[in-house]
């Protein structure tokens, strides 16, 4: 049986660093034997099909593969389109009534629960907020990512300790909804 799933890269084409040429991604996918590669943007989002794996092997088989043809390693997480597709309907905010920049998805490489983020003080971050869910964080962010402070906290290394962790604006997340839905 064939799945359909996203590759969401992480740090790829920011700032100069780790270029990493969308239509050399597509072939190298090819050459892994994954059906139908699509890209989507420069920012790292890629949609295929395979009949074998699962999602970290899957994961970690592209991961092994661009660090050989690119020569340096970036996070990979691969998600199944149910997935997505959860994910955007369990979205905890109101994201038909705000706009796609002050809502964002981040993706965890394994569950996460409260308990990893005790130390942030919730209150002081207002009116920013977080909400937890399976293996991602909702952030809502009035100002965007760019201003978030509570952002800034979320993304330190102590708490993402052990995770690969990447995030994708509200646009983001519906399209790979839509790309993996066929």
């Amino acid at each position: 049986m064939t799945t359909t799933y996203a590759a969401l890269l992480r740090g790829i084409n920011v700032g100069g660093k780790k270029k990493l040429p969308m239509a050399e991604l597509r072939q190298l996918m090819d050459g892994l034997g994954y059906d139908g590669v699509r890209t989507h943007l420069q920012s790292g989002q890629a949609v295929f099909a395979s009949g074998h794996g699962d999602e970290e092997s899957l994961a970690a088989e592209l991961a092994e593969a661009i660090q050989k043809h690119f020569g340096f390693a970036v996070d990979v997480i691969v998600r199944d389109h149910a997935y997505l597709k959860a994910i955007a309907e369990d979205c905890p905010f109101p994201a038909a009534e705000l706009e796609a920049r002050q809502l964002h998805v981040t993706y965890f490489s394994a569950p996460v629960d409260a308990e990893r983020f005790a130390e942030i003080d919730r209150e002081a971050y207002l009116p920013e907020e977080f909400r937890l869910g399976d293996r991602a964080l909702y952030l809502y962010a009035p100002d965007g990512l760019g201003r978030s402070q509570l952002a800034a906290h979320l993304a330190k290394p102590r708490i993402n300790k052990g995770l690969i962790a990447t995030s994708r604006n509200w646009n983001t997340v519906v399209k790979l909804v839509e790309l993996t839905g066929g």
